[in-house]
């Protein structure tokens, strides 16, 4: 079985080969970036299956480095950092961040959570990974299937009508489960950056589809408080 990599983006050495050493211990694959130029090629380069991403680097921040591989990847990221005012946190989970370590962290802590999000993560590729098949394209969990190719949905084995932005919505929210969006991010991505409305446009269609489709006990369409919404995958 191939070894897991980790891309550790940190502009202190010491820490890098810190972190480095204690993933190496528990047979990580491991690569290391000092500043935030230096994570996106090495991210290219050596396509981890996770990123502990610092967020004071030099030029290019971590918020920026998580915005950019956020344009085309779900890969999972921890975001580090010294700060531990609430603001922080909320911003890292905003732009895409899977979880959150204020420094400093103990290791053993540290590789608990990056084996339990790999766990999860894994977990979902092998059982609901978004396919292009000749059905289309499609998302598939526990009694529920969304087509975005024939605009379909099929809910405990039954057909269920859904408008075309209702159903956008839930294959998005699905297509990228545990993945946090706040309502602005919806609006953007569903209705487009020139549509003019407001957030609640989100909160209605969200509204009609719970009410079409019940949660099931492994996935359920989450609210975040005070964030947004996500599609979570037990």
């Amino acid at each position: 079985m191939d070894k897991r990599r980790i891309l550790i983006v940190d502009d202190d050495e010491n820490i890098a080969e810190l972190i480095s050493l204690y993933l190496i211990k528990e047979c990580f694959d491991t690569e290391i970036a000092y500043n935030g130029e230096e994570a996106i090629t090495k991210f290219k380069s050596f396509q981890p299956n996770l990123i502990l991403l610092d967020i004071m680097l030099p030029g290019m921040d971590g918020y920026d480095v998580c915005r950019e591989i956020r344009k085309d990847s779900d890969v999972p990221i921890i975001m580090l950092s010294a700060k531990g005012e609430v603001f922080d946190k909320v911003l890292g989970l905003k732009i895409g961040a899977d979880d959150y370590m204020i420094k400093p962290f103990d290791s053993n802590e540290l590789v608990a959570r990056v084996q339990a999000i790999l766990r999860r993560t894994s977990h979902i590729q092998e059982n609901a990974a978004p396919a292009v098949e000749e059905q289309g394209e499609y998302v598939k969990y526990d009694g529920l299937t969304v087509n975005l190719t024939s605009y379909s949905v099929v809910y405990d084995g039954k057909p269920v009508e859904m408008p075309p932005k209702e159903l956008e919505l839930l294959f998005f929210l699905a297509s990228k489960p545990n993945q946090v969006f706040t309502r602005e991010q919806l609006l953007d991505k569903i209705w487009g950056y020139d549509y003019i409305g407001d957030t609640r446009t989100v909160d209605v269609h969200v509204k009609r589809v719970r009410e079409k489709i019940k949660d099931k006990s492994n996935w359920s369409i989450a609210t975040v408080w005070g964030i947004g919404y996500k599609f979570e995958v037990k």
